[in-house]
């Protein structure tokens, strides 16, 4: 039987878990849950048109993560065209019912490793001081990397017109090695 095969028509059924979720590229479409998932949190509100604009023209440093179809998480970020080497994270956002599964991370990790992210070496995000889920993301992300988390002055207070935003501290982690 020299040069016979067989093949094992065996039919295999399996169904997706629900629970898998997927990082992509965001669309315009998306610009709305966006902004409805900030709406729906403690998060600095942008417009909507922010988040159509972030998806239309910044889709390549931007991530959505998707559960059954449905927005669950995002990052909003670009590269700053005078700093190749960095990314900018504008924003992280991450349903109430997603918290505590580390989508976060995994939002920004599937950032770093995008083409788009190719010369990149250092993550960099403004954060408040108050904010310490951001503060512990950043920090994480250095370990995770086996590199520096520095963190800076940058935005003081008082550039801000009304009394109740506090201070914006840069996180810059770093250098990335790929």
């Amino acid at each position: 039987m020299k040069g016979d095969v067989i093949i094992n028509s065996q039919i295999a059924t399996a169904t997706a878990p629900t629970d898998v979720i997927l990082f992509e590229k965001p669309k315009v479409e998306d610009g709305a849950a966006m902004w409805e998932l900030v709406n729906n949190s403690t998060l600095d509100q942008n417009s909507v048109y922010k988040y159509i604009m972030m998806s239309e023209y910044f889709a390549e440093t931007c991530v959505v993560a998707r559960e059954n179809n449905k927005l669950v998480g995002f990052v909003t970020a670009f590269i700053p065209p005078e700093r190749q080497d960095v990314v900018f994270i504008w924003q992280v956002g991450v349903d109430s019912s997603q918290r505590g599964k580390g989508i976060a991370s995994k939002l920004l990790n599937h950032l770093i490793q995008r083409e788009a992210c190719q010369d990149v070496r250092f993550v960099e995000a403004t954060v408040t001081p108050s904010n310490k889920a951001s503060q512990s993301l950043f920090r994480k992300l250095a370990r995770e990397h086996n590199t520096e988390c520095n963190v800076s002055e940058f935005f003081k207070q008082e550039l801000f017109p009304s009394d109740d935003h506090e201070e914006e501290l840069n996180f810059r982690v770093g250098p990335i090695e790929k």
